[in-house]
């Protein structure tokens, strides 16, 4: 991919869109082959994995695989917290993140209360206040209603202008 692209992945159900995207994540490692990250192959140290992980944000499909702090904005902070940075520059990451997404009113709010458009936006935050070179959603538009699909592609389409690289997984070619 190119820096500041817009791609799709698409696929059947089972047809590998998760699993290559755990590798671009460095989740999981190829057991042959190679992922190459700005011109060289992956390295698995614990330390260039965290460096990884902080450039390349993953969106997983069900947010309940990918939320697990009481608030939301305990959950959009652990992402940044666990990079060490200033409690200051946190809030105002979360904060930027959280009016990304458009749920700023909710940041107090319970996470397991939100309904699963809101949970799935949360994620992205969660994954914006890392402040990601690219960012990678797995079949984002799955469990939304019509007016949460609509809410979610103006989102990416804004990230995108802002010059995010992004990818999807999709099967569904009207989206791509």
């Amino acid at each position: 991919m190119e820096r500041g692209s817009r791609s799709a992945i698409l696929g059947v159900n089972g047809a590998g869109k998760t699993t290559m995207f755990l590798h671009l994540n460095g989740i999981l490692r190829p057991q042959s082959g190679q992922v190459i990250y700005e011109g060289a192959p992956l390295d698995y140290d614990r330390q260039k994995l965290h460096k990884l992980r902080s450039r390349v944000g993953l969106v997983f499909q069900n947010p309940d695989s990918q939320l697990f702090s009481a608030s939301v904005r305990e959950d959009v902070s652990f992402g940044p917290m666990n990079l060490g940075l200033d409690k200051h520059v946190v809030r105002e990451r979360v904060a930027h993140a959280l009016h990304a997404v458009g749920l700023t009113d909710y940041a107090d709010k319970p996470v397991h209360n939100l309904s699963f458009g809101q949970k799935k936006r949360v994620c992205i935050a969660g994954v914006l206040a890392m402040q990601p070179e690219v960012i990678i959603l797995d079949e984002p538009m799955a469990g939304l209603d019509m007016a949460m699909q609509t809410e979610l592609v103006r989102i990416l389409d804004r990230l995108h202008a802002e010059g995010m690289t992004i990818m999807i997984a999709t099967h569904d070619i009207d989206f791509a």
